[in-house]
């Protein structure tokens, strides 16, 4: 999945030259390539669940057939056919459960049917349960007044943050807030991990997940505000005014290199 965020962190970055179009045109193309992208997980999340998911669970039915046939082998060998077949069981256990997690970080949210707040409380809920991460989460459960694409950024933006954590914060906790202050909506994501270098993590070529979090967030007029201490943990922002000016994609990209380089 990460050479699909790889790609688009591609086109919305370099791969989108504002100087040649007017900013309107630019953001309608990275709005298109955003669309592309939940296109492409929507497919994955299909061939997945119907592919490998089945494959796997279908391997374990086997598995325990032979269980019950290893039962009538003789003694002498019954013990070693047990041990195999059970470590052979776990395995394909443990590759299902990846595969799993995968369909649900891939499954299109139910916005919708839900709102924004109890999908992002569901998904930290499924979250927590998988991942053995304790996650609090104050959540305004009021009518978000914005389109289906903003709150699908939010949304993927929150995915990202709690991804992130899962595979280098090493925390125990996590905090979550998504509340609505004056006229600005306003995603809070915490944890008490090993933090990072945040100068370092910006030079790193493979930081795809920190670029796609910001132009997310600024492909609909918010901005991503990430703090973090090596050893004091992390928090990722995402502010959101309700009455929104994108900028040029470009400008803002050169206003953070020149943040990073001063």
């Amino acid at each position: 999945m990460q050479h699909i965020e790889s790609s688009a962190a591609y086109l919305l970055g370099s791969g989108i030259d504002p100087s040649r179009d007017s900013d309107d045109d630019s953001v309608e193309v990275a709005q298109r390539v955003l669309g592309s992208l939940e296109a492409e997980r929507e497919r994955l999340y299909r061939d997945v669940h119907d592919g490998p998911a089945q494959v796997l669970a279908n391997a374990i039915f086997e598995v325990e057939y032979l269980e019950r046939i290893a039962e009538r082998a003789p003694a002498e060998v019954r013990q070693t056919l047990r041990t195999e077949l059970a470590n052979l069981k776990g395995q394909f256990r443990g590759s299902l459960d990846s595969v799993r997690a995968m369909i649900y970080d891939l499954r299109p949210p139910e916005l919708t049917e839900l709102g924004l707040a109890e999908a992002i409380r569901n998904y930290a809920s499924e979250w927590e349960l998988r991942c053995g991460i304790k996650v609090a989460s104050q959540l305004d459960l009021k009518d978000t007044g914005l389109n289906p694409m903003e709150e699908l950024a939010i949304y993927r933006v929150m995915q990202e943050a709690l991804q992130n954590v899962h595979k280098h914060a090493h925390a125990s906790a996590v905090g979550m807030a998504w509340s609505r202050s004056n006229e600005t909506w306003v995603l809070h994501v915490t944890d008490d991990g090993m933090g990072f270098d945040l100068v370092k993590a910006a030079r790193h070529k493979k930081s795809v997940g920190l670029l796609s979090m910001r132009e997310r967030a600024e492909l609909i007029g918010g901005t991503l505000q990430i703090q973090s201490t090596p050893g004091k943990g992390t928090a990722v922002t995402l502010l959101l005014p309700i009455e929104k000016k994108v900028e040029p994609l470009r400008a803002r990209r050169n206003e953070r290199s020149r943040e990073e380089h001063s």
